[in-house]
């Protein structure tokens, strides 16, 4: 199995998108999945945190406009991105701590 993620694009300032992170056949209904940025010239960043059961935590930046979410029947982790700022810009991976696996990573950029 591999980490897919998929949903990134470009968006003016204000604006919405949602990120979608799959890991099929990787007992993903038993690992909490992290959300990164890795802006150009930064190192990657944590921005959320969702536990196997729900649990959830938020990096300051984005506390009140991300909203992280799962659907273990889908083996499929969400990332809603609200309100989203140019410094939002970067790629973004998520990451399935069983096994610690990576997915690709996509591009999300915040432009007017």
């Amino acid at each position: 199995g591999q980490v897919v993620e998929s949903g990134g694009g470009w968006v003016e300032p204000g604006g919405s998108l949602r990120l979608s992170c799959e890991a099929s056949g990787m007992m993903f209904n038993i690992s909490a999945v992290g959300w990164y940025r890795q802006a150009p010239g930064n190192e990657r960043e944590l921005l959320a945190q969702i536990t196997s059961d729900g649990i959830t935590v938020y990096a300051d930046s984005v506390e009140g406009r991300f909203i992280a979410s799962r659907d273990n029947a889908k083996d499929t982790a969400y990332l809603q991105m609200n309100d989203l700022k140019p410094e939002d810009t970067g790629v973004y991976y998520c990451k399935l701590y069983f096994g610690m696996h990576w997915g690709q990573g996509t591009q999300v950029t915040v432009s007017s």
